[in-house]
């Protein structure tokens, strides 16, 4: 199944957090490396069975998926990420966000500690969820920031395989799952799915390291944005950043005339879905998203 298929087989699901987490299992991942995990290759075929049905009956559903999400979405994140590897992939955590100490400072952070039971190995997974906007510079090539422009892909990308991923080769990482009664290899890998932004007046291109069928959608200044524009648009709130949205009642214009107001006042940047009508449901799916920023940005 492709990421585009993928996407829309995944929009059907109606509970939230089982839509998150169907997204999770199959996202395109924003690095190529020998590190990245996909998921996919390692879940079972009747997958989407198990899905359907913690939507149908939720409180059959992992705890986790009832709980109300945090406000930050990495915390979210972790938490599917959880679900994904214990109640899907059938593997132990041996630790989580466990702090790597050195003289009574904090040197790091081990997000995941796993036994992978397909391959019989243990693991150490460090995660993230992405969104990055490309911005052309005056020298042609292309920056990709975060809505908070101090994050950058090139950066997150350096730090994650090469600061990250490593960590279990520090002494005192050693000392810390020896101490969990972990003294073999442990093999490093990296999960960071996300979507790329473009820009919708100009050109550029993804970095040689991002693969080819990432998910994308498209960003633009408040001052290049027109009344018709916005037709179909709604503001996307954190978790749902995560997995295609979808709503029973149609988008309201005055919702997103706040919402245009929202950025200029705060000069903050908005993330919006375009949606469009299933005929045959009647339900309104996202079929593009947007990151409307203040003029000032990054």
């Amino acid at each position: 199944m492709d990421a585009k298929t993928a996407h829309y087989a995944t929009s059907e699901l109606t509970t939230p957090a089982v839509r998150h987490l169907a997204w999770l299992c199959r996202a395109p991942q924003l690095l190529q490396s020998p590190l990245t995990f996909e998921p996919s290759r390692s879940l079972s075929k009747n997958l989407d069975e198990r899905l359907r049905a913690w939507d149908r009956n939720p409180e059959k559903a992992p705890p986790l998926l009832s709980e109300t999400p945090p406000k930050r979405l990495g915390f979210y994140f972790e938490q599917l990420y959880r679900v994904l590897l214990e109640d899907l992939l059938g593997w132990d955590i041996l630790l989580q966000n466990r702090q790597i100490q050195s003289n009574g400072r904090t040197i790091g952070e081990l997000d995941f500690v796993v036994h992978n039971r397909l391959e019989d190995r243990i693991e150490h997974h460090e995660i993230a969820i992405k969104y990055y906007l490309g911005v052309p510079e005056q020298a042609g090539r292309t920056l990709w920031y975060g809505p908070n422009a101090k994050d950058r892909l090139d950066l997150k990308a350096d730090r994650m395989l090469n600061l990250q991923s490593q960590r279990t080769r520090l002494p005192e990482a050693r000392e810390l799952l020896a101490e969990a009664g972990i003294n073999e290899p442990v093999k490093s890998r990296i999960f960071m799915p996300g979507y790329l932004f473009y820009p919708r007046e100009t050109r550029v291109i993804a970095p040689e390291s991002v693969p080819a069928n990432h998910l994308r959608g498209h960003w633009c200044y408040l001052s290049q944005i027109e009344s018709p524009d916005i037709h179909g648009w709604v503001v996307l709130n954190k978790p749902h950043w995560i997995g295609p949205w979808r709503q029973s009642e149609p988008p309201a214009a005055d919702a997103m005339t706040t919402a245009l107001n929202t950025i200029e006042r705060h000069n903050i940047p908005l993330l919006f879905a375009k949606l469009e009508k299933n005929d045959s449901s009647g339900i309104w799916q996202e079929t593009d998203r947007i990151f409307v920023v203040p003029d000032s940005w990054p």
